[in-house]
């Protein structure tokens, strides 16, 4: 077991017990309401027996809660989202989707769009799926096969990435928010760290 490991063991056993005491269950009661023997649940608060995930998810039951909540993460990364920076690739992107299906990014585009929709092929991007953006502030220049459209402040895009596309920013950096498909999350937000 890491030390970080350890510290979310013990920060588990810590709510459990304080879970316990808010709710005003003794360790009789609580036991009873998991189906454990007191003595066992003393041993899992005290750290002189390890959890085992079915304790876990019965203790979590019978306190009311769940096991996301009893086991969350100590520091803030499950709640703060931190941007991540690409220069190469001239994005910034805040990614607050969590949903393995579905992703919701706010980005920062500071890369110009090519050109002309003739821009060269390995510009513009074509894979499976729909993706759809809101334009946050700025103007975002969409390059869709042969058309270029503009779209700024306040203005949303929808499209099938079966066309090749491709975005950048007009004028200066533009921010927005898009929800990508696996697929699209796969194409454009792809791991920046």
């Amino acid at each position: 077991m890491t030390q970080e490991d350890g510290a979310l063991d013990a920060l588990v056993r810590k709510r459990i017990r304080g879970l316990r005491v808010a709710m005003g269950l003794s360790l009789d009661q609580l036991a009873e309401r998991c189906f454990l023997s007191p003595s066992t649940l003393s041993r899992i608060e005290t750290g002189h027996r390890r959890i085992s995930l079915d304790q876990l998810a019965s203790i979590s039951r019978a306190l009311g809660t769940t096991l996301d909540q009893l086991v969350e993460s100590p520091d803030d990364s499950d709640v703060v989202i931190r941007p991540h920076h690409d220069p190469s690739r001239g994005l910034t992107q805040w990614t607050f989707s969590r949903n393995p299906d579905v992703h919701v990014a706010r980005m920062r585009i500071t890369r110009p769009a090519p050109a002309s929709a003739g821009a060269p092929k390995a510009q513009l991007k074509v894979h499976p799926g729909k993706e759809w953006f809101t334009v946050l502030s700025g103007t975002i220049v969409l390059l869709l096969g042969e058309r270029r459209i503009v779209v700024e402040a306040g203005q949303a895009a929808e499209f099938s990435t079966m066309v090749p596309h491709a975005i950048g920013a007009q004028g200066g950096p533009a921010d927005i928010l898009g929800i990508f498909d696996h697929d699209g999350q796969r194409s454009h937000l792809r791991s920046t760290e």
